[in-house]
């Protein structure tokens, strides 16, 4: 059953991302610079307007959020109705044509954010890890639209989408070093929109199974990767383009999913729920998600 979790329409609603310890969901939209919370069993919510667009949220151990803007990382104190931001690392790229995207933080608790080169006319968007304050790169370049990051269950792989590419890739992830390696093809999309087109790869969650959902912009749907890059299962939604899904709720069987609201006339009229958080009762359960370590 597919239900409107929260009916205000986003222009690009991103990183749903369910706090355990509040009960509540957070996550964003880009263009209108915005960050959400909603308590879903008072249905209570409130936001947050940035100077800088927010792209993906993490959960901070010491309160609060991690914020990855266009401007760079900072805290947010989600305890002030007011915009208290605590900048922690300035962007590290050419602001005006890049910024940063989808991320999670790790099982050892560092945050992992990719980027978006937004002339994408070549792959150089970059993979950066904000461990304890102070900012890395990971790798550069090999993507334009870095999206659909994860981590499994067993903590040795991570899961990494180019969206542009429309391809889903496998990582061997060392959460001692923090350090990934041995990229593979996971799954290959169709790019062909004329034939045998299911939307692109965006972003992601992984279930309790291990087993990798990801949403497909354009697609209207989300599907079920195995592990090994089997498609499983998909997901038909009243949305075209989802941007990313998150288990949440008190068993984390529900999984909130965001979209873009901000579309062509002749789509908002075939998919009027676009832009509107929605929520899926599943039978499987989610993972809660590790907090960021400062």
């Amino acid at each position: 059953m597919i239900t409107v979790a929260y009916d205000e329409v986003m222009q690009t609603g991103e990183c749903p991302l369910w706090h355990p310890r509040e009960q509540a969901l957070y996550w964003v939209d880009i263009p209108a610079f915005t960050v959400y919370r909603l308590d879903p069993a008072s249905g209570a919510h409130r936001a947050w307007k940035l100077d800088s667009e927010p792209a993906t949220l993490a959960i901070s151990d010491q309160g609060g959020l991690v914020v990855a803007m266009r401007s760079g990382f900072a805290h947010l104190d989600t305890g002030s109705a007011d915009v208290k931001l605590t900048p922690i690392a300035a962007a590290p790229y050419d602001q005006a044509i890049t910024r940063f995207n989808d991320g999670h933080v790790d099982p050892a608790g560092r945050f992992w954010v990719g980027t978006i080169y937004e002339p994408r006319d070549k792959p150089a968007a970059g993979m950066y890890v904000l461990e304890q304050g102070k900012l890395r790169q990971a790798w550069s370049g090999g993507m334009t639209n870095s999206n659909g990051s994860g981590f499994s269950p067993d903590r040795k792989s991570m899961y990494h989408a180019d969206t542009a590419a429309h391809r889903v890739t496998k990582l061997d992830y060392d959460q001692a070093s923090g350090t990934v390696s041995n990229q593979r093809l996971l799954h290959q999309f169709s790019a062909d929109k004329e034939n045998n087109y299911g939307g692109r790869p965006d972003g992601a969650a992984i279930d309790s199974e291990g087993n990798y959902w990801v949403a497909m912009f354009e697609g209207a749907r989300i599907v079920k990767l195995s592990p090994e890059g089997a498609l499983l299962d998909e997901i038909k939604l009243p949305v075209r383009c989802p941007t990313m899904p998150a288990f949440g709720g008190p068993d984390l069987r529900t999984l909130y999913v965001t979209s873009a609201g901000a579309r062509p006339a002749a789509e908002l009229e075939q998919y009027p729920l676009s832009g509107k958080l929605l929520a899926i009762q599943m039978d499987v359960a989610g993972r809660e998600e590790p907090s960021y370590k400062t």
